[in-house]
């Protein structure tokens, strides 16, 4: 199942009914202009007679030294159903072999997106979800965690300012380390509870800080947020991606939730963003995470789709 060189074009035009996010050949030229789709992480599978037979495009930043997720997993219309998973399962592991081969320590993540949120209850995107879930698992991206997408767009009003919080720069990245195990404690956060559980809080937390350390947003937007007698009550950290800015990190210290804290942080970050010209902010959490997601119903956030996010357990 080698990496498509010369037939680029026939991997791209590998033809697929199914309702999941397909991504045009435009938009993944556009994106390969930038690095940030590559030849050698966009895999095939082949048939004996040269068919394209299902396809796997990972993409990461213009200077990822390997692919940060998998974006998009397909298979053609001909493959029978019965046969997708364990196609697209050897698949991935082939590209998973590459990856660690040139240097990468764990697998890529894989972002299942643009779901409607009534996809359980649609005949046609079950069984499309199915295969790719039994794909994932096979290929050992066993951690499955469903997440809720939301945006926030000039059309709705901005949140009123914060007015309980002092919202404060702080450079010393240790500083911000130790906010970051402070918020994580009890977090309803699935990746965070697992690599805890896994790796301790200070491992979890350093790489949460290297992770947005290494997104396009920029250290100098971060703020810690204080009481008025100077208590930490939180932290903000808005972001960004390549193609608009996000909300990014944020949280409230276990002593102080549950006070309407989480939204004076969220709207911190929602002024901080439009004020700064940003026309789209996006933001996402898990599906069980109710406060946080009542949060940016609060705040003039839409839910706009639904996410499911596999990636290999922590180690």
């Amino acid at each position: 199942m080698p990496g498509p060189g010369a037939e680029l074009d026939q991997v791209l035009a590998l033809s697929s009914t199914e309702p999941v996010r397909r991504l045009s050949t435009d938009a993944y030229r556009e994106e390969l202009a930038r690095r940030q789709y590559r030849p050698e992480w966009t895999w095939a599978a082949w048939s004996p007679d040269g068919r394209v037979l299902a396809r796997a495009l990972w993409w990461g930043q213009s200077d990822s030294a390997h692919p940060l997720a998998l974006d998009c997993l397909a298979t053609a219309d001909e493959v029978p159903p019965a046969e997708r998973a364990e196609l697209a399962a050897a698949l991935l592991d082939a590209g998973h072999r590459a990856f660690r081969e040139t240097g990468a320590e764990a697998p890529p993540l894989y972002n299942l997106l643009h779901l409607p949120g009534s996809w359980r209850d649609d005949p046609e995107h079950v069984p499309a979800v199915a295969w790719r879930q039994e794909a994932a698992r096979r290929a050992g991206l066993s951690v499955e965690v469903e997440r809720l997408q939301f945006e926030w767009t000039p059309e709705e009003p901005l949140p009123a300012a914060p007015e309980r919080l002092v919202f404060s720069p702080e450079p010393d990245d240790e500083v911000f380390l130790e906010a970051m195990m402070r918020v994580a404690e009890g977090s309803l956060d699935a990746h965070t509870v697992e690599s805890e559980t896994a790796n301790g809080r200070e491992v979890t937390a350093r790489e949460s800080l290297e992770f947005y350390l290494d997104r396009p947003g920029k250290r100098e937007w971060w703020r810690l947020a204080h009481t008025p007698d100077g208590a930490l009550a939180g932290l903000a950290i808005p972001s960004a991606t390549p193609y608009h800015r996000n909300v990014g990190y944020l949280g409230v210290v276990p002593e102080l939730r549950g006070r309407g804290y989480v939204s004076e942080i969220l709207a911190a970050i929602t002024r901080f963003q439009a004020e700064d010209g940003a026309d789209r902010i996006t933001a996402t959490t898990d599906l069980g995470n109710g406060p946080m997601a009542a949060a940016f119903a609060r705040a003039g956030y839409r839910n706009t789709e639904i996410r499911i996010n596999f990636s290999a357990p922590a180690e």
